[in-house]
């Protein structure tokens, strides 16, 4: 059973394609694309939990444009920012644009691993929410709020 749906975007392929087989063995269901116009595509197509985005892509849409646009698409989706040129501009951006975490090549397996786990944790949290918020809205009714816990009692 695959714990989460994880994209993983970088346009260093045999990175790429380890970092998705690394994730594969440990359950999760990954795939990878080489450009942000690719994820940007691929998060129209199916929903993703997770996104692991290399930062700086040469060419064409770089992270922090790609952020953007997966954003406006599944606002839900939690984007951890990966590089290898690091810079605090760069990370602020990110951060203001709504990624979750940052960080730095080369990252262990088990690091990443943690982030992923807070990530689809905080994005659960946040889809349960607006779950029970729409569900308290289905129990209202004219002149009349239906009060779960006094009907239990």
């Amino acid at each position: 059973m695959d714990l989460f749906r994880v994209l993983v975007v970088d346009d260093e392929k045999d990175f790429l394609e380890t970092l998705v087989n690394r994730l594969k063995k440990r359950n999760v269901d990954a795939i990878g694309v080489l450009s942000g116009e690719a994820a940007v595509e691929e998060m129209k197509k199916q929903l993703f939990d997770v996104v692991i985005l290399d930062v700086k892509m040469p060419g064409g849409m770089d992270g922090i444009e790609a952020l953007r646009e997966m954003k406006k698409i599944q606002p839900l989706c939690e984007v951890i920012l990966l590089t290898g040129h690091a810079s605090v501009e760069t990370s602020i951006e990110g951060m203001k644009l709504g990624a979750f975490d940052y960080l730095l090549k080369p990252v262990r397996l088990e690091d990443l691993m943690i982030k992923l786990g807070q990530a689809f944790e905080k994005k659960n949290a946040h889809e349960q929410k607006i779950r029970g918020a729409r569900i308290k809205q289905l129990m209202r009714f004219p002149g009349r709020v239906f009060d779960q816990e006094k009907e239990d009692a």
